[in-house]
């Protein structure tokens, strides 16, 4: 039997009650919805505004919240349970009887009706129209047993020029995070201020953090954001987090979906850049509701469809592909709108865990891998230890695409996914064991500054990175470069008075440098890459 959380481990299946039924009820629509996008901020943070608008990301009707006195109508309903809600799908998930369930179309603002056993669904109620558990200074860190997980992925190249996660925040949705705010591991997380905040959508509370939750999250968070000097050090260190428990380990409903949902609304909001998902939904313990093989396409699933928003919101998704081997990738790995990463060995070699790709997935998946096979990770008992799983795949790339995005701020998330893909060892061959390889990000960010183009100035330069010659084009006219290393210090000046020109850098060693281009009194900095 499929299990979410995507790590290795063996539980034992729950019985659901026959009579009860999970659904989605979709709303008709929304209040206020003109005043509120007018003014954003009442329904958003500034830093998801702010996030928005340097992406061009526009602020519509799906970020307005759901009709709170909907909400209480259906509550007030006879034998009806409200487990979630999303604002996306102007929806709310519940449970009840079938017959309770059905009577609630006769609600004037209850626009459709969606079963998670499709077999009560007389049609497809409501398609949305866009589109096994527990899965400045150099920086130089000792990474200690992490040293492989982030080398293979060139992570700790990105750590050396600084890019370390500082000023990009993760969310991860998970199950637990047990001893999080006390163990040693996370103390340096905790005294930098990076833990945003944390809050369980299973159970509509804070408690995040008590010993009694299941520890998957804290693996995984430690994957990113552990540190324990001299003996381990996370993907992303420096970067923020917040802690959302969306999976419910005492069983498998698609109530879990839709939990997943709202936290990743909730992240949206509050100016999140990355969704780690370590967590994968195929089987239930209905087998009614369960998905087929078919339906693994990437917009069948609630889970994958909100998937698909979130990434048109500005979110940058990475998922764990799944641990079910040649049974198949999970949902929300099926998206296109996510990174699915799948696992190999210390040696970059295929973990026979993992999930493969089909040819029902619309997009190459898994897309990339990572180590998730004997991964490194810091226990809920401070304990170093080592796991297998997607679960801990994820996260480790997760972590250094949070670096890679630092140090390419401009690049939207679709940009920074596509250099990740084409960093990756075979990219111009990819499998579905595999996706397109394993990612080299010093890579990514070395081709994300090849062209930088200065639209203020209209001037542009290639190769980035180079280890001779740079050639330079200004469509108006002449212009002055001066060239400094990483520490400010002036190395050389020169002046250019045509439109197309060149400089021989093969003689400075290598290492990343800073461009200065002065034009008719304008000025940009900006990095480059000697090889």
């Amino acid at each position: 039997m499929i299990r979410t959380l995507l790590i290795l481990l063996v539980f034992t299946s729950f019985n659901l009650v026959v009579a009860q039924e999970d659904a989605w009820l979709y709303f008709s629509d929304k209040e206020n919805v003109e005043t509120s996008i007018a003014n954003p901020i009442s329904i958003l943070t500034q830093k998801a505004i702010d996030r928005k608008q340097k992406f061009n990301v526009p602020i519509d009707a799906r970020d307005v919240p759901v009709n709170e006195t909907y909400i209480n109508q259906i509550k007030a309903q006879s034998g009806i349970t409200v487990l979630a809600k999303s604002k996306w799908f102007n929806a709310v998930h519940v449970r009840g009887s079938e017959s309770d369930i059905q009577s609630l179309s006769g609600l004037s603002f209850v626009e459709s009706i969606d079963f998670a056993n499709n077999n009560l669904n007389t049609s497809k109620a409501h398609q949305e129209k866009s589109v096994n558990k527990f899965q400045g200074e150099q920086v130089s860190f000792n990474y200690g047993s992490a040293t492989n997980q982030i080398e293979m992925i060139n992570g700790d190249d990105l750590h050396l020029d600084d890019f370390t996660g500082n000023g990009i925040t993760i969310a991860v949705l998970d199950a637990g995070f047990s001893n999080v705010n006390t163990m040693g591991g996370f103390e340096r997380l905790r005294n930098a201020g990076n833990l945003q905040g944390a809050y369980d959508f299973v159970n509509r509370n804070a408690d995040v953090y008590n010993s009694s939750h299941h520890s998957h999250g804290t693996l995984v968070l430690s994957t990113m954001a552990g540190y324990i000097e001299n003996e381990f050090v996370g993907t992303a260190p420096d970067a923020s987090y917040y802690l959302f428990i969306t999976e419910d380990v005492s069983s498998e409903t698609p109530a879990e979906e839709s939990y997943w949902v709202e936290a990743a609304e909730r992240a949206d909001s509050l100016g999140v850049d990355i969704i780690n998902t370590s967590l994968g939904y195929k089987e239930f313990d209905n087998p009614s509701y369960t998905y087929t093989d078919a339906e693994m396409d990437g917009y069948t699933t609630f889970i994958s469809r909100g998937t698909n928003i979130a990434f048109e919101k500005g979110l940058l998704l990475v998922t764990s592909a799944g641990n079910e081997g040649a049974d198949g990738i999970t949902a929300p790995a099926d998206s296109p709108s996510t990174l699915a990463v799948g696992a190999v060995n210390a040696n970059g070699n295929y973990a026979s865990f993992s999930s493969v790709g089909s040819s029902f997935q619309p997009t190459q998946k898994p897309d990339v891998a990572a180590q998730g096979q004997s991964s490194a990770l810091i226990t809920q008992n401070n304990v170093l230890a080592t796991a297998n799983g997607t679960s801990f795949s994820s996260p480790i790339l997760a972590g250094g695409i949070a670096c890679l995005w630092q140090a390419l701020p401009n690049k939207t998330n679709a940009e920074i996914m596509q250099l990740v893909r084409e960093s990756a060892s075979q990219y111009t061959a990819p499998d579905n064991y595999l996706g397109h390889g394993i990612p080299n990000l010093y890579s990514a960010y070395s081709s994300g500054l090849s062209v930088e183009s200065v639209n203020e100035l209209e001037i542009q330069f290639f190769p980035n990175p180079s280890s001779g010659k740079v050639y330079f084009s200004a469509s108006n006219g002449g212009f002055q470069l001066s060239i400094f290393n990483i520490l400010g210090k002036l190395i050389r000046n020169y002046t250019f008075s045509s439109e197309a020109s060149e400089v021989d850098i093969s003689t400075l060693a290598s290492g990343i440098y800073l461009f200065k281009v002065n034009q008719n009194q304008t000025s940009k900095v900006f990095k480059f890459v000697k090889e």
